[in-house]
């Protein structure tokens, strides 16, 4: 498996992972405005790559999507927008190999602030963040909706 930039062709199948996994999960026409953004970054957890170059090519096999991460970037800060692992592929490991990965991108996109929001249900995601250096640093009450429920914030600052 390994962690690279989301392309156009994964969008499809990042878009099943979101329907599979969240309450209000993005579409196709979602991610694909994201990704068309200078200001983003979308990371995959993928199979490594198995031959033919491109989706017209006879030995093109399409790589299976485990999960994926998105980050909105601003001067000097980034929120992560979304992070999902399919449910067959959690507690392997691969939800903590993408956040190291798009925080060690983050400094050759000049971020040195990482922020996101959780559900406060989200107890298996805190820890995950906690144990990467995030520290809660808020609540938002009445965040989420479907069903309502407070956001816990939490920040990542990569200077110290």
């Amino acid at each position: 498996m390994i962690i690279r930039e989301m392309a156009f062709d994964d969008i499809a199948q990042v878009a099943e992972i979101e329907r599979e996994n969240s309450l209000t999960p993005w579409d196709e026409n979602g991610l694909l405005t994201y990704l068309l953004r200078n200001d983003t970054l979308f990371l995959v957890a993928a199979d490594a790559f198995e031959g033919g170059e491109t989706a017209d090519d006879p030995d093109y096999v399409e790589p299976h999507i485990y999960g994926y991460v998105g980050l909105l970037m601003v001067p000097w800060e980034a929120d992560i927008t979304n992070i999902t692992v399919r449910e067959e592929a959690r507690n392997q490991g691969i939800g903590r190999r993408l956040l190291d990965e798009i925080i060690r991108r983050c400094p050759e996109h000049g971020v040195s602030v990482i922020h996101l929001e959780v559900r406060e249900s989200g107890e298996a995601a805190r820890h995950l963040y906690e144990k990467i250096g995030f520290k809660t640093d808020g609540i938002r009450k009445g965040y989420y909706t479907s069903p309502t429920e407070d956001a816990v914030l939490m920040t990542l600052d990569l200077s110290v």
